[in-house]
């Protein structure tokens, strides 16, 4: 209802305000370029002291419209970005601290800013239909690109859903000018809670720290007040040619590998799986796979455990928090990587949404043709927005997770230049591990999702920790209450990109998923692991073979290259036990942490075995 509309912008806004209620999909496309039936606009503003300044271009294509923006910058998400405008309990930085000012007087010019624009307003839910909470957002007209974006991630309300009792748990205010005049030009989202609404003020126009993971921020709010978590993860269900099924969810940092355990292995041009490339060598090893196993996708990258879902007595049970998915397409470089997404691009059902894809008005948007950053020099972080509605096979009810997979983008690793890349294709870990992993949760090697990639660091806690505004160590205990109650979920680590001084990419994930799938789930006798030798990456297996394809040992146990050696991998373990060290230590100042919590981390300060580890938590 409009007059519910009008009413709440009242109350927010500081003056009348003339504003739009788009009710359809094809209204913000139309919006997106302008109103007015251009091709190709410009969205721009007058920003006091910078004058003019364009913010990012908007292409009408064949299959959907192409956001291109003006800045390098704001086509990667800002690792740093979010501040806290409030005085409540957090463990992120405050926007007093960053900026020196109180977030009071500047949340007022935002506010006033806002009532002078013509604005776009429409409603919709965070989460699930059933289990969700009301939101809002509130923008200028001119950025109703962003409003789409918003609208394919999280959904639109119609108008005769928002009822007198429609109260929004969250509101999402778009004000990008405020970038240049507060912030130096750098993304910055600010998260105002209160006890009736988590306020979002994104400061750009980029979607990723806002319309995606400031949302996910909301939902983790509400979930470390209610006692539940989202985790970041994918999750899809894998059927066998036998038809088996297996449900595994992939979770890790950005780039870590969630879009991709979506995706259909790239095959060579007479149908092999390229394992990997020897980075010293030039050697290439492939595995013959005839028939993959089909793959129904749940989630992308948000799945709730809500604990109303939960109706497995012993397995982890999640649906997809989100309406679309932000996919990264920065490894299709050519036609015919991935036949499936290329197909869904290029022949959409309906327009979709590219970001940072190169555009010329009334051509086809192709997914391989990624904006230059400089002169060939690729942006890193091409996107598409995939409504759930148009993804072949979707699965829309909730999935009980047969094994949680653990993704690291890992560096070559050499006997000279040795690194943490140290993992076998896959690795099975006891759940006290894969709680550390979720803890520090290593960003990994050259990471395309964001600006800040130099050496090892932590994305933090569940790897939805750059998102989230309360306090780690309540996100810990969650993460370890979840794994202590649901044992009957196994875990495995994989790796990515490389294998020691092997040049894999994702392959390691599509193997160990096609593996898994046709074993029923990460179940092994004792004798068919062996203890890897660093203790972090629990279990190695002792032999591996798919589909009548021998994996090579020095796949699975790295030590065994002969460009690495016992010597080289060490020197790398010493690289990953350090880094865990660093990471974990800060937990045990903080007195609320589960004393569990404090037993396992202890084990690892103090150089625990896996068998340490197994003991410390047990698995059915």
């Amino acid at each position: 209802m409009h007059r519910v509309v009008t009413s709440l912008l009242e109350s927010l806004l500081p003056t009348g305000v003339s504003y739009s209620m788009p009710q359809t999909r094809q209204e913000l496309i139309e919006l997106a370029l302008g109103g007015h039936g251009e091709d190709q606009y410009e969205v721009a503003y007058d920003v006091p002291g910078h004058g003019r300044i364009t913010e990012a271009i908007v292409t009408r294509c064949r299959n959907g419209l192409a956001v291109n923006y003006a800045d390098a910058y704001m086509r990667r998400r800002d690792p740093d970005c979010l501040v806290v405008g409030d005085e409540g309990v957090t463990g992120k930085e405050r926007f007093s601290t960053r900026f020196g000012a109180d977030f009071q007087p500047v949340r007022s010019e935002i506010l006033t800013w806002l009532a002078q624009q013509e604005l776009l307003v429409y409603a919709f839910t965070t989460g699930l239909s059933h289990i969700g909470y009301d939101a809002l957002v509130i923008a200028p007209k001119n950025a109703a690109f962003f409003a789409l974006a918003l609208a394919d991630l999280q959904g639109m309300l119609p108008l005769e859903a928002i009822t007198d009792d429609f109260a929004p748990r969250s509101i999402i205010y778009i004000a990008p000018p405020f970038r240049h005049t507060l912030c130096e030009g750098r993304q910055v989202v600010v998260h105002h809670r209160t006890d009736a609404c988590h306020e979002i003020f994104s400061l750009n126009l980029y979607p990723g720290p806002s319309a995606k993971k400031g949302v996910y921020g909301v939902l983790l709010s509400i979930g470390a007040q209610e006692g539940w978590l989202t985790a970041h993860g994918s999750t899809v269900q894998v059927v066998t040619p036998y038809d088996n099924v297996v449900t595994m969810m992939h979770e890790g940092a950005s780039g870590g590998g969630k879009s991709e355990m979506l995706e259909y292995p790239h095959r060579e041009p007479d149908g092999r799986l390229l394992l990997g490339k020897n980075t010293v060598t030039g050697e290439r090893r492939y595995v013959s796979l005839h028939q993959g196993c089909q793959l129904r996708p749940v989630t992308d990258d948000m799945a709730l455990c809500h604990p109303t879902l939960q109706h497995h007595p012993s397995k982890l049970v999640v649906h997809d928090a989100e309406d679309g998915w932000f996919v990264r397409i920065n490894h299709i470089t050519h036609y015919g990587t991935d036949p499936h997404l290329e197909q869904l691009c290029v022949h959409p059902p309906e327009p979709l949404i590219f970001l940072n894809v190169g555009s010329v008005p009334n051509s086809t948007c192709l997914i391989w043709e990624h904006t230059e950053d400089a002169p060939g020099k690729p942006c890193p972080n091409p996107r598409v927005i995939l409504p759930r509605r148009v993804v072949p096979d979707v699965v829309n009810e909730p999935v009980e997770v047969d094994v949680r997979s653990f993704g690291v983008r890992t560096p070559p690793c050499t006997r000279e230049l040795p690194t943490y890349g140290i993992m076998g294709l896959f690795h099975v870990i006891p759940p006290a591990l894969a709680w550390l992993w979720r803890l520090v949760s290593p960003r990994g090697d050259a990471n395309p999702s964001i600006t800040d990639t130099a050496g090892m660091s932590s994305e933090g806690v569940g790897s939805f920790w750059p998102f989230a505004t309360e306090r780690h160590v309540d996100f810990a205990n969650l993460l370890l209450t979840q794994i202590c109650d649901t044992p009957g979920t196994r875990h495995v680590l994989i790796p990515n990109q490389h294998i020691g001084a092997w040049k894999v990419g994702f392959m390691p994930q599509w193997i160990a998923r096609e593996y898994l799938a046709r074993r029923s789930g990460a179940r092994f006798r004792p004798d068919q692991l062996t203890p890897a030798r660093c203790p972090l990456l629990g279990y190695a297996l002792a032999s591996m073979v798919v589909e009548g394809s021998q994996i090579s040992p020095w796949f699975l146990e790295v030590q065994l290259q002969r460009e690495i050696g016992e010597e080289g991998y060490d020197q790398g373990a010493e690289i990953l036990t350090r880094f865990f060290h660093r990471e974990l230590k800060p937990y045990l100042d903080e007195p609320d942490l589960l004393p569990l919590g404090r037993e396992i981390i202890t084990c690892c300060l103090d150089g625990g075995s896996v068998t340490d580890y197994t003991q410390l938590l047990t698995q059915k």
